[in-house]
């Protein structure tokens, strides 16, 4: 009988594998097994925490909003601007009200005195 060579398939399989892993340290990189599960390790720990950096970005934007808010006004917070920016219909994600807050706070004082003035009126 003759020898049959074994293919190529589950070879390029590993390579693909370790394509994933060549970053690792020392086994992670090397042995096949250890590859194997790092990688499900790794995407484990990437798709958890794509949500918790959204949970991150969303709490960073509320700090930035809260400090410059309470800079003016001693009485006026976050929620009470959050509250009348939704009475007043106003569509403006936390983002882009941190963005403002950042690099054109007087605009964001402009913003919240204007949705004052009109719950005064």
């Amino acid at each position: 009988m003759t020898r049959i060579k074994r293919g190529y398939i589950a070879r390029r399989r590993r390579t693909k594998i370790r394509l994933f892993a060549s970053s690792f340290r020392g086994a992670h990189s090397r042995l096949t097994r250890t590859i194997t599960q790092q990688k499900i390790r790794g995407l484990v720990s990437s798709h958890r925490d794509r949500d918790k950096q959204k949970r991150n970005f969303r709490r960073l934007w509320i700090t930035r909003i809260n400090a410059v808010i309470r800079e003016t006004q001693v009485s006026y917070s976050y929620s009470k601007l959050i509250h009348d920016l939704y009475k007043r219909q106003l569509l403006l994600n936390r983002k882009i009200l941190a963005q403002i807050a950042i690099s054109n706070r007087n605009c964001l004082y402009l913003i919240s005195n204007e949705i004052r003035r009109k719950e005064v009126d």
